[in-house]
């Protein structure tokens, strides 16, 4: 099973629904990814942080290379695209700087929205 799941809520009461369940479908062997949108991608920069309560959990999802990366669109109009970049998570946007779920269901996966 493939699945991504797109974020776009910036609540990390509501992104650390998106790190375990992404942890728990790669556990059992699903081919998933997580693209961070929206409000969402503000969180980046804190969660790298050791102090942070999901750095943990968030780099687990970098190790396993969960996280294909963050809206570029969102990024640069929430003014965190140097820091999302700084914290080592990619940009991306191949539909007017934002990432296309077109793209991804193309290629098989199923989109689920945070």
């Amino acid at each position: 099973m493939k699945t991504a799941l797109f974020v776009f809520n910036g609540d990390p009461m509501c992104f650390i629904h998106v790190l375990l369940n992404a942890l728990d479908l790669h556990k059992r062997g699903c081919d998933v990814r997580i693209v961070m949108e929206g409000g969402s991608v503000q969180l980046a920069p804190a969660m790298v942080k050791p102090e942070h309560p999901l750095a943990n959990l968030f780099a687990q999802v970098r190790e396993k290379e969960l996280l294909d990366g963050a809206c570029k669109a969102c990024s640069v109009k929430l003014g965190v695209d140097k820091a999302v970049q700084d914290a080592g998570v990619p940009l991306i946007g191949d539909m007017n700087g934002h990432p296309s779920m077109g793209a991804y269901l193309n290629a098989g996966y199923q989109i689920i929205t945070f």
